[in-house]
């Protein structure tokens, strides 16, 4: 196929593909699908190799958030029955976080629902950031705090942040249907403070809430020009007691066509598979690890996700290899700098998943214990666009709890 061999060419040169091919990658149908994967698979290996870098999140403070977003089960009037706590102390998230750490992951999402910290708020992050620090060696320690103000991404990257995670979530057209408390402008403002004060800007999109191909193009065109590091994907989770709890817009190929598509458009990024990689994408989920080179282990913020012992089995089974501690993520032109998400010859580390500001699209197939395949093997297997919302699951486990995490 023509477009695909242009799309490599172009992915190999980190230069940008046009809008109308972003959006023919979209249209494909599911006979060309392989073939789209194996194109952004090139892409992926010409930039990452085999490795696949494994995050770690922790939810510092859950639920009881008063922005609004959709998508969002800590969101204001939110009914969805999920964990609500205030801030974990320093040495309760820097527990949590060996969890992650011992399961392979190299980075720590510290996430805090909320429209944005307080500067006390930052100084209460700053100390855990510290402890997680003094305590494991090498570890990359990324903050999700939602909307910062002026002052606050340097303190954060003074105490030993690495990366600082915002998503823009939609395209700015049709921000305003999903969020109302804030503007699409002000996500902008905080992933360019983020920038400004050297920290490793992530920043990604959440697909499955009614939008249209244009929009996810737009979203992600907007990623491109404002270069983050790392761009997590993430699938909406449709939680009962949301607004968006009825949207089931999403099957495995849809999702595999749109990773694809952001691999073309940010082809030297970290690009992350992160919430609601179980319930959407399911069995495909190694497949799509052609496509991104990063993923999160075990569990989200407030759902659960495939066992942590499951991730690593499905990374082995796949022929790739866990990122190791002592190598970069990022290609040599890009780790050398700060920033860098397309043809910018600048870079950075990567960074958290679900973007502040209480805005958490989240995952959750359950506590399955064992294979990679989420749900059981006597369930009966439905239709590819019918709701599964057998593979929501609250966390119950892990931080704010006294049971033990999924890592």
């Amino acid at each position: 196929m023509d477009l695909l061999n242009t799309l490599v060419d172009k992915g190999l040169r980190r230069e940008s593909p046009t809008r109308d091919e972003a959006l023919a990658v979209l249209a494909t149908s599911d006979d060309d699908l392989l073939d789209v994967v194996a194109a952004a698979g090139k892409v992926r290996r010409h930039w990452f190799g085999r490795r696949v870098k494994l995050n770690y999140l922790v939810n510092l403070k859950s639920g009881l958030c008063p922005e609004d977003c959709s998508y969002c089960s800590q969101r204001l009037g939110s009914t969805a029955g999920i964990l609500k706590y205030t801030w974990l102390k320093p040495g309760e998230a820097s527990e949590a976080a060996a969890a992650g750490l011992a399961g392979g992951a190299k980075r720590v999402c510290l996430v805090a629902s909320g429209r944005g910290p307080t500067d006390r708020d930052v100084d209460r992050v700053s100390e855990t950031i510290r402890t997680i620090k003094d305590q494991h060696e090498n570890v990359e320690v990324c903050a999700c705090l939602g909307l910062l103000s002026d002052g606050q991404a340097e303190r954060l990257r003074e105490a030993g942040a690495d990366a600082y995670n915002h998503n823009l979530n939609t395209s700015e057209a049709t921000y305003g249907d999903i969020t109302t408390t804030h503007t699409y402008a002000d996500r902008v403002d905080t992933v360019n403070k983020a920038h400004a004060a050297g920290l490793s800007a992530c920043s990604g999109l959440i697909a499955g809430m009614g939008e249209s191909d244009e929009d996810l193009v737009d979203v992600v065109f907007s990623l491109r020009e404002l270069d983050p590091d790392s761009v997590p994907v993430n699938f909406l989770i449709p939680f009962e007691g949301t607004p968006l709890g009825k949207e089931w817009n999403l099957t495995p190929q849809r999702c595999l066509r749109i990773l694809a598509m952001v691999r073309f458009v940010c082809p030297d990024a970290e690009v992350r598979i992160a919430g609601g990689r179980e319930v959407h994408l399911r069995t495909m989920q190694p497949l799509a690890l052609n496509l991104a080179n990063s993923i999160f282990l075990g569990d989200y913020l407030t759902s659960e996700g495939q066992a942590g012992k499951a991730d690593l089995e499905m990374i082995a089974d796949a022929g790739f290899e866990v990122e190791g501690a002592e190598q970069v993520t990022l290609p040599e032109h890009r780790a050398a700098a700060a920033g860098g998400c397309g043809s910018h010859e600048s870079a950075g580390c990567g960074s958290g998943a679900e973007a502040g500001c209480g805005s958490h699209a989240e995952a959750g197939c359950g506590s399955h214990e064992g294979g990679g395949v989420c749900g059981t093997a006597s369930a009966p297997e439905p239709a590819a666009n019918e709701a599964r919302t057998d593979l929501v699951a609250v966390r119950r486990r892990g931080a704010g709890t006294d049971l033990a995490p999924n890592a």
